[in-house]
């Protein structure tokens, strides 16, 4: 196997920055106790393909609700690979759940974003059986899995990126 990324916890300034705008009404205490207990993703075993990231705090989701999480953590991925994050399998199957973009994609050079390259997820209980989902703090809820990519013969690209959600389709 190739070693070619590393899990970080985004600044504790970032990380309370995001998760107040994001959670309006939470405290700074709460946002910072929820920072010193954030756990790296990891693989649940040596056959495991997916990154497991584990829940900032506990949540629950009705039936057709959703809620975007910031996961307070960013990668350094080599040139040449992404991060692609899917609902745990299991989650999946059971609720529906799913990401509201469909799959995350996290592109390595979004580590040196001006948000720290944090990575935020929102997810839908998209259950048809009216089961309400419960997870709770620090419990598996998205798996990232790093891909290798290729580009074509004739790419030029030379911007570099700046932002998240949709800053590519900006320049």
């Amino acid at each position: 196997m190739q070693k070619i990324a590393k899990f970080e916890k985004v600044s504790k300034k970032q990380f309370v920055q995001d998760w107040l705008d994001t959670f309006t009404t939470a405290t700074q205490a709460e946002a910072i106790q929820i920072y010193d207990q954030l756990q790296l993703p990891k693989r649940a075993t040596i056959g495991s393909a997916g990154y497991d990231f584990f829940a900032p705090q506990s949540f629950i989701l009705k039936p057709g609700e959703s809620i975007k999480i910031p996961t307070g953590i960013r990668v350094q991925i080599a040139a040449g690979w992404v991060l692609k994050c899917y609902p745990r399998s299991g989650l999946g199957f059971k609720y529906r759940l799913q990401f509201n973009n469909t799959v995350g994609i996290i592109d390595s050079d979004y580590y040196d974003s001006d948000n720290e390259g944090h990575i935020f997820c929102k997810l839908l209980n998209d259950s048809r059986e009216e089961k309400q989902l419960s997870l709770t703090q620090g419990e598996g809820f998205m798996q990232g899995i790093f891909v290798e990519y290729g580009i074509t013969v004739d790419d030029e690209v030379d911007q570099l990126r700046n932002g998240g959600f949709g800053s590519t389709s900006k320049q």
